[in-house]
C-alpha cells in the first residue's frame, strides 16, 4: 500500500479528490458499526437477545465510564507515535481486523442463561468500545493534520460526513432486509450473518483510508511532551470545553431517537413488517430517507462553508432541528407520509451541523497551538470519540431506563403509558438535548474572523 500519496499541493492547501474520498471511507467504516449499534443494538438486546431493558440501560452506562481514561490515553499515545506512515494513520492498518472481529462477537449469541447473556453483553460491548477507541481516536485526529488550512479541513469534514451518512444509509437500508433474507425466521442468525458482511467491509475501507491519505501538519519542532501539562491546557481550553458539551448533546439527541426508532414503528405506528417501498418496511424507509438527507446536507455544507461562518450556521441549523423534533410529538402515527417528510427536513438540517462541529475540532487544535505553543491533536480529537461515547451512554442508559419505567414489555402489546414513553423518547427528549447543543455553540468563541487571525499567526511562526 502506498504510504505517501501525492497531493495536488505539497502543503495541503488543496487536497486531491482521491484523498478526500479515501478519508471519507474511514467514517463509512466507523458508521457501519456506530449506526448499526445506534439503530439496532438496544432492539437486539431487548427483543432478540432477551436482556431486560433496565439491565441493558445500566450496561450502556457502566461500560462507558472507563472511556474517561481510555479515550484521552489513546489520544496521548497517538500523539507520541512515530512511524514512517505518521502518528495516526498506522492505527487504521493495525486495528482494522480486531475492530471487525469484536463487532461480530456482539452478535455471536452463545447459548447462555439470562445472567450469562448479560455478562456476555458487558464483556463484548466493553471490548468493542475499547477497539473502537483504538482506531477512531487516530482516525478523528487525522483530520487535524491533513492540512493546515481550516477551509480545507472543513471541506474534508464535509466529505467525511458524507461518507459517514453513506455508511449509515447502507445500514438503515439493508440491515433489516438482510436479517430477514439471511436468517429467515431466525433473527439471531440473520443478525450474525449481516454483521459478518459489514465487519469484513469495514476492514477493507479502513485499509483504503490508510493507503490514500497523508499527514502534513507537524507539531512545533521544539515541542516537549508532558501529559500532565497537556491535560491541564486542555481543561483550560474554553473552545474545547464548549465544543465537547455541544458534541455530547448532539450525539445524545441523535442516538436517543435512533435507539427507539424500531420500537416506535413496531409498537406505536404498527405493521412494520410489511414492505412499503421495494424491500423496505416503514422503519427501514424512514431511517434510509433520514440518512440520505443527512448525507445531502453534509455535501451541501461543503459548497457553502466557504461563504458562511460555520459557528453561526451550526447554531441556527441546530435550533431549527430542535423545533422539527418537537413536531414528531404532534404528528399522528397514522400519517406516515408526514412523518417521512418531517424526517427528511430534520435530517437535512442535522447533516451539516454534525460535519461542522467535527471540523471545529481542527480549529481547536490550532487554537491550542496558538495559545500554549503546543499541538496535542490526538488528545484534542480524542474528545470527538469520547463525546460520541458519552452521548451514546446517556442516550442508551436513558432509553433503557425509560422503557422500563414506562412499563415496556418486549414483544407484547404496549399500554398507553408505554406508548407515550416511546413517543417522548422519539420527539421531545431529543429536542431538549438539541437545544442544549445550540446553546453551547452560541457561546463558542472561535468564529471565522478569530480563526483567520490564528491561521496567519501560526503561519508566521513557521516562516510561512
Amino acid at each position: 500500500m502506498p504510504h505517501n500519496p501525492a497531493p495536488l499541493t505539497k502543503d495541503g492547501s488543496k487536497l486531491s479528490l482521491t484523498e478526500y474520498v479515501g478519508f471519507a471511507l474511514g467514517d463509512t467504516a466507523s458508521n457501519f458499526f456506530f449506526k448499526f449499534f445506534g439503530f439496532f443494538l438496544l432492539y437486539y438486546y431487548t427483543d432478540v437477545f432477551g436482556i431486560d431493558a433496565k439491565a441493558a440501560g445500566t450496561m450502556f452506562f457502566v461500560t462507558r465510564l472507563i472511556d474517561a481514561i481510555t479515550d484521552p490515553a489513546m489520544g496521548a499515545l497517538a500523539d507520541r507515535t512515530k512511524t514512517r506512515w505518521g502518528k495516526y494513520r498506522p492505527y487504521l492498518l493495525w486495528m482494522a481486523v480486531p475492530y471487525g472481529i469484536c463487532g461480530y462477537l456482539l452478535f455471536a449469541n452463545p447459548d447462555l442463561s439470562e445472567a450469562g447473556k448479560l455478562v456476555y453483553a458487558y464483556i463484548t460491548y466493553s471490548l468493542m468500545m475499547l477497539v473502537y477507541t483504538a482506531i477512531n481516536v487516530p482516525y478523528s485526529s487525522l483530520m487535524g493534520v491533513l492540512s493546515p488550512s481550516p477551509r480545507v479541513r472543513t471541506i474534508a469534514s464535509s466529505f467525511r460526513f458524507a461518507g459517514a451518512f453513506g455508511g449509515g444509509l447502507l445500514i438503515t437500508t439493508f440491515v433489516r432486509p438482510l436479517v430477514k433474507a439471511l436468517g429467515g425466521e431466525d433473527e439471531v442468525l440473520g443478525f450474525q450473518y449481516t454483521m459478518i458482511l459489514f465487519a469484513a467491509l469495514s476492514i477493507v475501507l479502513f485499509w483504503i483510508t490508510f493507503a490514500t491519505t497523508r499527514e502534513r501538519v507537524q507539531p512545533p519542532e521544539d515541542q516537549e511532551n508532558n501529559l500532565k501539562e497537556e491535560l491541564g491546557e486542555l481543561l483550560k481550553n474554553k473552545p474545547w470545553l464548549l465544543l465537547f458539551v455541544a458534541a455530547v448533546f448532539s450525539t445524545t439527541f441523535i442516538v436517543m431517537q435512533n435507539m427507539v426508532t424500531l420500537h416506535y414503528f413496531k409498537y406505536n405506528v404498527g405493521a412494520d413488517d410489511v414492505p412499503v417501498f421495494w424491500i423496505l418496511d416503514r422503519s427501514s424507509l424512514f431511517m434510509s430517507v433520514g440518512m440520505l438527507m443527512m448525507m445531502a446536507g453534509a455535501i451541501a455544507m461543503g459548497f457553502v462553508s466557504q461563504y458562511l461562518d460555520k459557528k453561526w450556521l451550526s447554531v441556527w441549523l441546530t435550533g431549527l432541528t430542535s423545533l422539527c423534533l418537537v413536531g414528531f410529538y404532534f404528528v399522528p402515527e397514522s400519517n406516515y407520509g408526514l412523518l417521512l417528510g418531517l424526517n427528511a427536513l430534520t435530517s437535512f438540517m442535522m447533516g451539516p451541523t454534525s460535519a461542522l462541529v467535527w471540523a471545529m475540532y481542527g480549529d481547536v487544535a490550532d487554537y491550542g497551538e496558538y495559545k500554549y505553543r503546543r499541538r496535542s491533536t490526538g488528545l484534542i480529537h480524542s474528545a470527538t470519540l469520547f463525546s460520541l461515547k458519552t452521548g451514546s451512554m446517556i442516550a442508551g442508559a436513558l432509553a433503557g431506563w425509560m422503557l422500563y419505567s414506562f412499563g415496556f414489555e418486549a414483544n407484547q402489546v404496549q399500554g398507553e403509558r408505554s406508548l407515550l414513553g416511546i413517543k417522548l423518547m422519539f420527539s421531545i427528549i431529543p429536542a431538549i438535548f438539541a437545544l442544549g447543543k445550540a446553546a453551547a455553540l452560541f457561546v463558542y468563541p472561535l468564529d471565522a474572523a478569530y480563526m483567520k487571525r490564528i491561521e496567519i499567526e501560526l503561519a508566521q511562526r513557521k516562516g510561512g
